[in-house]
């Protein structure tokens, strides 16, 4: 006879200070405990896990929580533990469809360990130091960019004094010259990493993808090695198509899913608006769709979908940009010869 593998499944619900866990032993028991969120509660979380799990394939989970869980999860990895961080949006709506009751940190733990065990998230990678460094440059530009603008919208404010608009300049020029200092930074980091420099060479081949645009990508799509196909990079990044029909009389417009990688999300539509009117393949793509009757916005989104597989397919052959991918098929692994269909 084999042997049998059990596994038992941690939800972690994460926060700056607190690690709310629920452990799921293979005999269906679950137990909760409570620690802090510091080099020493890591420790005792694993401890304490092993000490309830020995034997067993442990397989822990987080919420991606805009960087609360990254110590942890850089520590159980670094301990060969199997860690999945997950979208918080599709932890969410499994706690819809399983009828979710109380909302509490150790509510959070059950439904997330419940969550692994019911779908095997596929594990966390931890980004190179080059990759986490530039995330955190990128990061900071586009949250001194959203600085920036919050200011100016005060300068519509008819109850402004001349001194005090005065003072809402000077910010706006400081925040400005910052998010540039962030991106000067960001592209000598790329320049000194001879495979980021590679890479950025190959985004920038793309009609409409500029060196902010790129430096984004490069920080917040995983390695292309890690990524299955163009369309999972596009579902990373919330951009898949997502139908709502049920029998003949409900269906709705198709609509991106959105659960993924906001940021990635966003860095893409301004890039996707130019890449419409200059990029050859998005063009055609937006032209059609507009004319087959979609709205305007959807036809946008899915070039936004397009133009993400695009840069999965540039970084997965190692080949610039070529208009034909619309007429021949590429290699393996590249952009789809025929744009997808869905909004």
């Amino acid at each position: 006879m084999g042997t049998v593998t059990t596994t038992a499944f941690v939800g972690i619900d994460v926060s700056k200070k607190t690690l709310d866990a629920c452990l799921l032993t293979p005999d269906g028991k679950a137990r909760d405990h409570a620690f802090a969120n510091d080099p020493d509660g890591h420790a005792a979380l694993v401890a304490w896990v092993d000490g309830h799990a020995s034997g067993a394939d442990v397989h822990y989970g987080m919420e991606s929580t805009g960087g609360y869980e990254d110590a942890l999860a850089t520590h159980l990895h670094a301990a060969a533990r199997r860690v999945s961080v997950i979208n918080p949006v599709r932890v969410k709506y499994a706690g819809v469809v399983r009828g979710r009751g109380n909302k509490t940190d150790k509510a959070d733990a059950r439904l997330i360990a419940g969550y692994v065990r019911d779908h095997r998230p596929p594990a966390w990678v931890p980004p190179t130091p080059a990759v986490r460094e530039l995330q955190a440059l990128v990061r900071r530009r586009d949250d001194v960019r959203a600085l920036a603008a919050q200011e100016k919208t005060r300068l519509d404010s008819p109850l402004l004094t001349p001194a005090a608009r005065k003072s809402v300049a000077r910010v706006i020029k400081l925040l400005g010259k910052e998010a540039d200092a962030m991106q000067a930074a960001a592209d000598a980091l790329i320049a000194a990493t001879p495979e980021m420099a590679a890479d950025r060479v190959l985004l920038a081949s793309i009609p409409g993808v500029g060196d902010q645009t790129a430096s984004t990508v490069l920080a917040e799509l995983p390695p292309v090695a890690h990524i299955p196909s163009a369309q999972a990079a596009a579902a990373y990044a919330g951009l898949a198509p997502r139908e709502h029909r049920s029998g003949t009389s409900v269906r709705t417009r198709t609509r991106l899913s959105k659960t993924g990688n906001a940021r990635l999300r966003k860095a893409l539509y301004l890039p996707t608006l130019t890449a419409i009117r200059f990029n050859p393949l998005l063009k055609r793509f937006y032209d059609r769709l507009v004319a087959a009757g979609k709205a305007k916005m959807q036809a946008v989104g899915a070039c936004m979908r397009k133009l993400v597989m695009i840069c999965y397919g540039v970084l997965k052959n190692r080949a610039p940009f070529d208009p034909a991918w619309s007429m021949v098929r590429p290699p393996v692994g590249g952009a789809p010869d025929h744009p997808p269909t869905g909004g």
